[in-house]
Order: structure tokens, then C-alpha cells, then sequence
């Protein structure tokens, strides 16, 4: 997710967690039904803190954790991942199984599903969506607006590069058949992440879901994705309130699995952690993501449930190689690698349990690499680089968001302030720019505006091709990685690994390539893995921390 996100999966290769409990959570509002289940009280409103603004509600143009977290109440996908951990299981989809060649597979779906506008779940709606995101066109099919699609099925209808995506079929009105060019790690497991979650055909339709326009660097969505998101969820869109920075949800009365206690679920945008800190505190809100890690303790004592994911995300430094050709040389990458002081920034900037990256998976994922070229902090050694690269005069363009928390990046301001000087130190120059995460900040980047930026990841799966493939399994990525020979090849073996049906042959090719990108190619530089945590008070139930920060507020009741 972004990168935040974007997103796959394998099936051979799960992280399944365990020992995870259920949050205990308290909300603000009391129960406006006033019964009482055992597991928390029937009805309410839950209102969360929620570290930025959504970027609009049809997951399929999405890439930010922010947009995705309402999505996943509102929308089901034809799998899901197993609460608290990585490993998927059915949701729309009841069973699936393949072609022994992998390119076939047959989905049973559930009956008895409907969309919020009350038409019928099926499988020609299944393909509906399929064939909805194949057929894009102009602005549709920018990296910028799916970016989800082109990293996981590779192009759309037209495109000269074959898509994965082949055909759907309805073979009955339960039974979709999906098939492929190719077999891959990755699929079906993909189905799961919100970006490919079931859509309303009819809906889509009727508000003109596809018309994306393109607006200078930005683009102009349809109302279907700013005011009529039309899932099978449990819960329904209501509204969306900028002027009080809130987006209202209401309970689905007629969702096909187990309904949710809640009457009303509630995201108030706080971007900055204090405020988010002192709206908890003040009974304002009844939980927040992503609480700086020096407050857990204090929060822990106030009667407040502290609870830690695992480190299952990435933060790096974006290097994007476009327009300053001098970063193109892999010395100059490799100065900066050697000019961050990351043990330190992970010590003063990153929560206990952090750990410096020493390539672009954390070591749950199989295809880490155990003896990958290392960059410890070396100053003296980085200027003898930039020196030996004719780049010691080097002035870049260096961007940092602002209005957002990541789960790898607590705090921006203050880790851009520490990578920037430590690079500094070593004669760098920069022209900074900071803008709002989804106002401005990702669409500059994505239209390689910066020469250096801060972005990290946190895994959709436990597959290598869902990190390192996302990030560098197309050249033209935000890295440029096609301005350099090796670009086109790192994206070949990307594609050769991730096809390879051997789970441990599979597992080699990605451990070499990793070697390769942190020895020969440095396309960006990995700083840190670090544990996010969530944040609630004491009486609210259900809600299960996941690593995939794949929290379901469906379950969530008032104790």
C-alpha cells in the first residue's frame, strides 16, 4: 500500500501470525440500542482518527493506506486475508481451484450476496469487474490513478505489453471462470487486496465510473468514486464531510455474513499525531492509527490498549534517476547509502522493535537475502564516491510529505530532517519541497518532479514479487530505473522469479536479485522495518490488529 501501498501475494510463501489477540477498543458515543451481546454492545458510533484524507472511494484508483482503510469496510473482495495475519481465505469466493497449468481458475461464488444498491452479487458481475479494469482508457490507465492493476496485472486492453488478465466467463450465475496468460505466485491471492475489491456493474455504470480526466499533474474523478461507492460490504458509504474532515459510514443491514454491531462508523481526518493524541484523550475520538512510539507508555498507563503490529513494511529513500543524470551512476547512489546515519535514525526517529533494512523485504518474506552488499554509515567514504563520480558539487531536488503517518514513517518531518543533514555533512545540496500526502506530494512523485523522496511499503502479502516486483518489476517505476541498462534486465528477472511454480527455486532467484539490487544496482536505499501501532480506549471489542494494517472495524462493538 502505498508504496502505501500497491500489492500481491503468493500462496506457497504465507506469514501467518499467531498469538495475535483482539483489540479491546472504547468508543465515545454510547449504544443507541442498548442491548447487549456478550461481545460487546448491539449499535453506536465508532469514530477513529485517521491519519489523512482519502483520495477518493472506488478502491480500484486507489494506492494509499488512508483511502484503503475505508475501503475495507465497504467492500468485500472474492478472497480476504485470515484476520491478523497474511494468509488468505474465501470471502465472496466460497472455493477456487486451477488448471494444473495455472492459467485457469474457477471461482464458486456465494449466493444470496447483493451490493448496497440492492442488484444481485454474481458471476457475471465478477467478471464485470475483471473486465472493467482491463479495459481502461486514457487517464484510467496511469500509473498514478492504478497503480494496483499495472504492478499486479501488468497493461491493460491495447497496451503493446501482454496482460496477465486473458478472459473471465460466466459459467453459471455462481460459477466465474478467470483466465490467464500466464501462471504467477501472485493470483489468486491479489483478489483480496481493496484495489480488486467487487464493485456494483450497475452502479459503475450509472455514475460513470471510468470518466478519470486528467488535469495538468492531477486528475478529476467521477462521482461514482467521491459520492456513490457501491460494494457488498458492512458497512455503506453516507457521506463525506470536508468541512468537519469526516467520513460517515452506517451499518449494512442486509450484508451477507455476520452484520455488524455498530449503527455508524466514523473516520475524523487528524493529520498531525498530537492532535490525534489529545482528541483520544479528550473523549473526542475513540481510537487512532499510528501513535508516536514515545507516547506508548504514557497512553498504556492512561487506561488506553496499545496495541503493536509486526514490522511487516519498508520506509526508503527514493532516488528517481530522470533528471539528474549524475544520479544515474551507481557511486553517487551508493554515496548517499553510505552518507545516511541509519542505525542512528532508527534509534532516535523509529519505535523500539525497528530495525535498519538491509534490502527492500523484511526477513519474514521468503527470497531474503542473507549476505546482500551493506552500507554502514560512512562519511568519509561517501565523499571519496561523489568525489571519484564528479559529483561532489551535487544539488538535488529533495520532496517530504506532510498531513500524513505512515506506518514506516511516524513522523516525516523529522526523518527527512535527519537524512537531510546527515547528507549535508557530506556536501549535498537540496531545494526542498514538502506538500500534503494526497495533495500533491504522491502525484509529483509518481511525475518524477523529485530527485530524492521519502516512501516505504507495507506488504500486501508475504511474497517477494509484492515488494521488490512492485517496486522495480516495470522500468518505467518511480525510480526511472529504464534511464539505466540494468533497468529493463532487474524487471526480466522479476518476472522469471515470480513465475517459477518451485517454491524453493522460486525463493533463490529472488534472494539473487536482491544481492544484485543492493550490489550491482541501488535503485533506491532502504532505510528501515518498524512496527506501527493502534491505539483505543478500553471498551470497544472485535477489532484484530493485522500486519497487513488490515484492520476490519465490522467486528467492533462497544463494550
Amino acid at each position: 500500500m502505498v508504496h502505501s501501498r500497491t500489492a500481491r501475494r503468493r500462496r506457497t510463501a504465507l506469514i501467518g501470525l499467531t498469538g495475535v489477540a483482539a483489540l479491546a477498543l472504547s468508543a465515545c458515543a454510547q449504544s443507541e440500542r442498548g442491548s447487549d451481546s456478550g461481545s460487546g454492545k448491539v449499535g453506536g458510533t465508532l469514530t477513529f482518527g485517521a491519519a489523512g484524507a482519502p483520495k477518493l472511494f472506488d478502491p480500484f484508483y486507489a494506492v494509499d493506506g488512508e483511502t484503503f482503510r475505508v475501503a475495507r469496510q465497504m467492500f468485500d473482495g472474492l478472497t480476504t486475508f485470515k484476520p491478523g495475519t497474511a494468509e488468505p481465505e474465501g470471502q465472496l469466493a466460497e472455493k477456487w481451484s486451477s488448471s494444473s497449468d495455472g492459467l485457469t481458475w474457477t471461482f464458486n461464488l456465494r449466493k444470496g450476496v447483493k451490493f448496497h444498491d440492492g442488484t444481485e452479487f454474481n458471476a457475471a458481475a465478477v467478471c464485470a469487474n475483471f473486465d472493467r479494469w482491463y479495459n481502461q482508457k486514457g487517464a484510467g490507465q496511469s500509473d498514478a490513478v492504478s497503480q494496483y492493476y499495472s504492478d499486479n496485472f501488468g497493461a491493460f486492453a491495447g497496451q503493446a505489453k501482454t496482460s496477465l488478465y486473458k478472459s473471465c466467463a460466466a459459467k453459471d450465475a455462481n460459477t466465474a471462470e478467470v483466465v490467464l496468460t500466464s501462471s504467477t505466485s501472485k493470483f489468486p491471492d491479489i483478489l483480496g487486496l481493496p484495489a480488486f475489491s467487487m464493485q456494483s456493474p450497475t452502479a459503475l455504470k450509472q455514475y460513470d465510473a471510468d470518466n478519470v480526466v486528467a488535469e495538468g499533474d492531477s486528475f478529476k474523478f467521477p462521482a461514482y468514486a467521491t459520492d456513490h461507492p457501491t460494494g457488498t460490504g458492512p458497512f455503506k458509504f453516507s457521506k463525506y464531510d470536508k468541512a468537519n474532515n469526516t467520513v460517515e459510514l452506517v451499518r449494512n443491514d442486509d450484508y451477507w455474513g455476520e452484520k455488524t454491531k455498530l449503527d455508524k462508523l466514523v473516520f475524523r481526518i487528524i493529520p498531525d499525531e498530537t492532535a490525534r493524541k489529545q482528541a483520544l484523550q479528550s473523549g473526542d475520538i475513540d481510537g487512532f492509527d499510528f501513535p508516536n512510539a514515545a507516547d506508548w507508555e504514557s497512553l498504556k498507563k492512561a487506561g488506553f490498549n496499545v496495541q503493536i503490529r509486526p514490522a511487516f513494511n519498508v520506509l526508503y529513500l527514493g532516488i528517481d534517476q530522470k533528471n539528474n543524470p549524475k544520479l544515474q551512476d551507481l557511486k553517487v547512489r551508493q554515496a548517499l547509502a553510505y552518507g545516511i546515519n541509519r542505525d542512528q535514525l532508527v534509534k532516535s526517529q523509529l519505535p523500539e522493535g525497528a530495525k535498519v533494512a538491509s534490502q527492500f523485504i523484511p526477513e519474514t518474506v521468503g527470497g531474503y537475502a542473507k549476505d546482500v552488499t551493506e552500507y554502514k554509515y560512512d562519511a568519509d567514504k561517501a565523499k571519496a564516491l561523489l568525489a571519484e563520480a564528479g559529483a561532489s558539487d551535487l544539488t538535488l531536488k529533495f520532496y517530504w510529505p506532510s498531513e500524513v503517518t505512515r506506518p514506516y514513517m511516524p513522523n516525516p518531518k523529522d526523518i527527512f530532517g535527519a537524512i537531510s543533514a546527515d547528507l549535508q555533512k557530506i556536501g549535498v545540496k537540496f531545494e526542498v519541497t514538502t506538500k500534503p500526502w494526497n495533495g500533491g506530494y504522491l502525484t509529483d512523485v509518481d511525475q518524477h518532479i523529485p530527485d530524492l523522496f521519502l516512501l516505504g511499503w507495507t506488504g500486501d502479502t508475504g511474497s517477494a514479487d509484492n515488494w521488490i516486483g512492485t517496486f522495480f518489476g516495470n522500468p518505467e517505476n518511480r525510480f526511472n530505473t529504464a534511464s539505466s541498462p540494468w533497468g529493463a534486465t532487474l524487471a526480466a528477472d522479476l518476472k522469471k522469479a515470480d513465475a517459477e511454480p518451485d517454491r524453493d527455486k522460486r525463493y533463490k532467484l529472488y534472494e539473487d536479485i536482491n544481492k544484485k539490487i543492493m550490489g550491482e544496482y541501488l535503485p533506491a536505499i532502504p532505510i528501515s522495518h518498524s512496527p506501527p501501532a493502534l491505539v483505543v480506549k478500553s471498551n470497544i471489542k472485535g477489532i484484530v490488529p493485522s500486519p497487513l494494517t488490515d484492520e476490519r472495524f465490522a467486528t467492533a462493538s462497544i463494550g
